[in-house]
């Protein structure tokens, strides 16, 4: 096969821990051609969606590719075209979704589906599976916001579009940062944020369960606070722990699993806290070196035999 692979700048990856890397190195173990573009490099000629891509020799070390030719694609020519470009969703990643949807148009297999990128926000999907989450609240004004917090004393609260912990606060009513957090977050009532009941589980990690074309790995990938913090993204510095899947955590996976499929969501990861779901990421989910690395299951490789057999 070849395949694309639509990432951030090759040189800012971590070969250590990124999960593109390690879906680019699987694929070349298995004899496919990679190829990598930013989506900067998308664009429509008479119609056509096409790329500016790179041609990849993939290593195992630290110094992981070698960039042997760059030239013109049109997407359809490639078995696959992987969208890998991370949060935050904003005007950029959103018309990247639209030149990709014309590629699909052409002929092209994008993963995820770009109308899925778009129309599933990975916090508001949530509340399509009420019987998985914890109150939740949607809103831009304070005294909305302000009337969740008094019902449930303490609150987090996050922006709708970026990743990574990035903007993610507790609040209680005794914070004296506390209007200075919602006018930050909510643009002075302009923008709807998400507020949630904080849930203490998070101690015992963030989990990250994934899924492969409706097929669930059967590892979580916990991430664990450090002390003192009320994020446990490893971009925050969580802490990684893989761990078998409990009942409450496979009794969600499995109701999302053909939900996410029907919808072209290829590879989705669900984030769990205690028994409460908290997040559905489609743009770019991640976890899968460590998982890897700790328990022997090769969920790069299972991504690229889904890639084959799909």
């Amino acid at each position: 096969m070849k395949l694309l692979f639509v990432v951030d700048p090759l040189a800012g990856l971590k070969p250590h821990k990124d999960s593109s890397v390690a879906m680019m190195r699987a694929a070349a173990a298995r004899g496919h051609e990679v190829h990598a573009a930013e989506a900067a490099q998308l664009y429509i000629r008479l119609g056509t969606a096409c790329a500016d891509c790179d041609a990849l020799e993939i290593f195992p070390d630290d110094t992981w590719y070698r960039i042997l030719r760059r030239r013109e694609w049109r997407l359809a020519d490639f078995d696959a075209v992987v969208m890998r470009t991370d949060p935050p969703v904003d005007t950029d990643y959103l018309l990247a979704t639209h030149l990709l949807g014309i590629a699909e148009a052409n002929g092209a297999r994008v993963l995820n589906r770009p109308s899925a990128l778009r129309d599933f926000n990975e916090k508001l999907v949530i509340l399509n599976f009420p019987q998985f989450i914890a109150p939740t609240l949607v809103a831009a004004a304070r005294v909305e916001i302000e009337a969740f917090l008094l019902e449930h004393r303490d609150i987090i609260v996050k922006p709708l579009t970026e990743m990574g912990g990035a903007g993610v606060f507790r609040l209680t009513h005794t914070d004296p940062n506390r209007n200075a957090i919602l006018e930050t977050l909510t643009r002075h009532g302009r923008r709807p944020i998400m507020a949630q009941r904080y849930l203490p589980e998070i101690m015992d990690g963030d989990k990250r369960i994934l899924l492969i074309d409706g097929e669930i790995i059967p590892f979580a990938l916990a991430r664990i606070p450090q002390p003192g913090e009320t994020r446990g993204n490893l971009a925050a510095g969580g802490t990684a722990r893989a761990q078998p899947l409990s009942d409450r955590d496979r009794e969600i996976a499995e109701a999302i699993a053909p939900w996410a499929k029907d919808h072209g969501i290829f590879l989705a990861g669900l984030d769990v806290i205690g028994v409460c779901l908290t997040e559905i990421n489609v743009t770019s989910p991640t976890g899968f070196q460590e998982i890897t690395a700790q328990t022997g299951v090769d969920v790069a490789a299972r991504f690229i035999e889904a890639v084959e057999h799909a």
